[in-house]
């Protein structure tokens, strides 16, 4: 998703933030007082997000945890963000609209969110305690990044041709089937070396 310039220079409670939230037809993230209206999504983007949650649905299934697309909050002390995927597997909150107990959070990168998924939110989303892994997943080449906790949050990158276990939900994933449908150049190259071989 797509940051937008701050609507407005006053601050906002976080109770009215919330209580917006549940009113508007556009999100918006908090980031300690300002509220950020997110844009639409790409094709790509969706595709990744929907491949990703489709495959943690169905290794979820008949579990504790749960896993969400794009529309609940996570809460990480003074801010909240809607991340593309998570999965909660503990959740004493009563709040029906966010989280703070995430055990693996994904975020599929673009050009206008990079740089904010890889700095503020990378840092934000690691002090949360449940937290195990955060996920980085380009749309427009084909470059997945874990960060474990319990490797220190070092990033691994995988890439076509490689699987990745998100070990934090027990689930191996080929990088193939996270890009299935996506159309960029390492994808389209990817496909048509299988074909030829």
């Amino acid at each position: 998703m797509v940051l937008k310039l701050k609507q407005t220079d006053e601050w906002i409670s976080e109770d009215a933030y919330l209580q917006g939230e549940r009113l508007s037809d556009i999100k918006h993230e908090y980031i300690d007082g300002a509220v950020y209206a997110m844009a639409g999504a790409s094709k790509n983007h969706q595709r990744i997000t929907a491949n990703v949650s489709g495959e943690l649905w169905t290794q979820l299934k008949n579990t504790p945890c749960e896993a969400f697309a794009s529309d609940i909050k996570v809460r990480v002390g003074g801010q909240f963000f809607y991340p593309d995927v998570m999965v909660v597997c503990e959740d004493d909150s009563d709040n029906a609209y966010y989280t703070e107990t995430p055990v693996i959070i994904v975020e599929v990168l673009s050009k206008s969110t990079r740089r904010m998924d890889e700095t503020a939110k990378k840092f934000a989303y690691q002090t949360l305690p449940t937290l195990q892994e955060y996920v980085l997943i380009e749309q427009d080449f084909v470059d997945v990044e874990v960060c474990r906790k319990s490797e220190g949050w070092v990033s691994r990158h995988y890439f076509m041709g490689d699987n990745v276990t998100f070990e934090s939900v027990g689930l191996t994933l080929s990088i193939a089937d996270i890009y299935q449908r996506v159309d960029n150049e390492d994808v389209t190259s990817f496909v048509a070396s299988l074909d030829q071989s």
